[in-house]
């Protein structure tokens, strides 16, 4: 896919150059690379489905890790969510993962449809940890990673097929956000997003939602702000799944391993007061 440079620097204001800061400060988190050291799929969202009760029993010196095993298998299955709604795809589209992180979700979407795939980060060193990545599994040439800003990627006006986002949109503006993603989807492309987001009447008052917020330097979105902005860009939703049920298993089980990190409490509580909700959107240009 030919790119051009973008139209403006990466960083475009304080809030993404701490977004950025906080990624690349983290080079060692155990929580992503521990899960991802079990295949080498390194991801960087959550996971889906009930966990197999039995990772917890059996000898302890082998727990930790049957426990690391299953929560990993939980990311997957959520990717691989994602990647069913991307309707059916030949080898020849192109397909964007807007907030690439260590890439993940990419290596998958190339192993499943064959496609090319860019990913763009606002952090080099997830940037450069894909690519070496890419160039480990020898697929550098089909799936790449660039240093770039999901709301300005410089790449092509309708040349993609499909685009996704992995919980991401809560680090950047929906509106602006999703009307880049409509210039780059082909007409009739798809774009899925991933993410979790407030409930409109109680979510503000929500200390669990703030604690997440504050936690990953992030601005988690109102649920009504997604549909505003999908109409606003000429993307319409044909799919909507509210998988927040389906994803409290997996922080149970992670507040029960050695990767919690204090954190799981707050999603839990969020989850089950019904504040945040954790949202699949797939989406049309028309």
């Amino acid at each position: 896919m030919t790119t051009a440079s973008p139209t403006t620097p990466v960083l475009r204001t304080d809030y993404q150059r701490a977004v950025a800061a906080y990624w690349d400060s983290h080079q060692h988190d155990s929580v992503n690379l521990l899960l991802g050291d079990v295949d080498g799929l390194y991801h960087h969202h959550y996971g889906i489905g009930r966990f197999d009760p039995t990772v917890l029993d059996g000898p302890q010196d082998s727990r930790d890790q049957r426990v690391i095993d299953e929560l990993h298998r939980l990311e997957s299955a959520q990717a691989d969510l994602l990647l069913d709604h991307l309707g059916p795809l030949s080898a020849d589209a192109r397909l964007l993962d807007a907030g690439s992180g260590r890439g993940g979700t990419s290596f998958m979407a190339h192993q499943r449809f064959g496609c090319q795939v860019d990913g763009v980060s606002i952090s080099r060193y997830q940037v450069d940890f894909a690519t070496a990545q890419a160039q480990r599994r020898g697929v550098a040439d089909r799936v790449r990673f660039h240093f770039r800003n999901m709301l300005d990627t410089a790449l092509p006006t309708a040349s993609l097929r499909a685009l996704w986002t992995n919980e991401t949109t809560m680090y950047v503006d929906p509106t602006e956000a999703f009307a880049e993603f409509a210039r780059l989807l082909e007409p009739g492309g798809r774009y899925v997003c991933v993410t979790g987001c407030s409930n409109d009447v109680t979510g503000g008052r929500s200390r669990a939602v703030s604690r997440i917020d504050s936690h990953y330097t992030c601005n988690i979105h109102p649920r009504s702000a997604y549909f505003a902005a999908l109409a606003a860009s000429g993307l319409v939703p044909i799919d909507v799944i509210d998988l927040t049920a389906r994803t409290i298993p997996y922080w149970e089980l992670r507040a029960r391993s050695s990767l919690a990190t204090g954190i799981e409490q707050s999603f839990l509580t969020a989850y089950r007061e019904g504040s945040f909700h954790y949202l699949l959107i797939a989406a049309d240009r028309v």
